[in-house]
This record gives C-alpha cells, structure tokens and sequence, in this order.
C-alpha cells in the first residue's frame, strides 16, 4: 500500500457519510486508535502504537484531504493545491531518503516533529501533492453512485474507473437500465 492509498484509507475511515449505497456509521471514538492503527500497518508493514489523539490529528488531517479529492473531482485543481500546499508547510513535510534493512533506499517523508501523527501526516500529504503534480491527478476519485462518498485512487490500465467497486458499478447500471425500461 502506497502513501496515497493510505491517506484515502484514513479519508475513506474518518470521513464521509454513505458507502455503497448505505449510511456508514460513524467510527466511534474509542475504536478510532485499532483502526486508524490498522490502515496504518497496512501502509507500513509494523503495527504502530496509535493513541486517541494520534487518531484525532490524523482524523483531522483526513477531513482536509477529502476536500482535495472532491477539489480534483470538481475540476478544481487550483484548490486542491491551495489546500495541499498549507498541510505541507504544516506538517513542515520534507523528504529523507532512508535504508531498507534489505539494502538499498527508500524515500520518507518525515513531519515538523517525531510523533506519529505528524509524520504519516506529512507522508500523506506529500504523497497527495506529489500525485496533484503528475499525472495521478487524474487518477484521484470520488465514487460516481448515488450514496456512496468513497475515495480512491485508479491504478486500473486505462484510468477510467469512476467507482469504488463493482458493487457501486452494477448498483448504477442497474439503476440506470430500470430507469430506460420504465420509461
């Protein structure tokens, strides 16, 4: 799991009000840490000790990247930008190339300070913007079905997905041919 794929997981948990087609219920604070910890495990391989208030700064910063996931949705990437260029300077985010234990490097993005919620927050949030400066711009999504909000990212071949799974897909095509039909 990349960076970015990360940061739509956290958008995607403490955020958001439907998903596939159904009301989501809210994550409640005290779940927050084992499943803000969860995501984060699966974007770093070790499972981080993650405290209430770790998962309520990363909830935060959350919230500011599903307004940029609905920025690029909307066309708006200026205001994407705008967004992710505030969060880079504070999280004060800044690359650092770092060994794997297996040899060779990695890149990092490392936060204003050493705590936990700081520096995935800085990773994410360059992550984000690193995507805005490319051609992954594109690639950000809001799903497209009635009463879903989720956040992905398009790795398919051509780029074209504009839904979260198939079951938001067959749940609009369905709706879509019974619209024809009755019509």
């Amino acid at each position: 799991m990349t960076l970015i794929d990360v940061a739509a997981s956290l958008v995607n948990l403490h955020s958001g009000r439907d998903e596939r087609g159904r009301e989501r219920s809210q994550l409640d604070a005290a779940d927050a840490p084992a499943a803000t910890a969860a995501v984060l495990q699966r974007g770093g391989g070790r499972a981080p000790r993650v405290t209430a208030a770790d998962a309520a700064a990363l909830a935060e910063h959350a919230l500011q990247w599903r307004t940029v996931f609905d920025a690029v949705r909307d066309g708006d990437d200026a205001g994407a930008a705008r967004v992710l260029n505030r969060l880079l300077l504070e999280t004060g985010a800044r690359p650092q190339l770092d060994p794997h234990a297996s040899g060779g490097w990695h890149m990092h993005f490392h936060g204003s300070d050493d705590s936990l919620a700081v520096g995935w927050a800085a990773g994410c949030t360059a992550a984000l913007a690193l995507a805005l400066g490319s051609d992954l711009a594109g690639r950000m999504g809001t799903c497209a079905a009635e009463r879903c909000d989720v956040v992905f990212v398009d790795t398919s071949k051509n780029g074209s997905r504009r839904f979260c799974s198939t079951s938001c897909q067959n749940r609009t095509k369905t709706a879509a041919y019974r619209s024809r039909s009755a019509g």
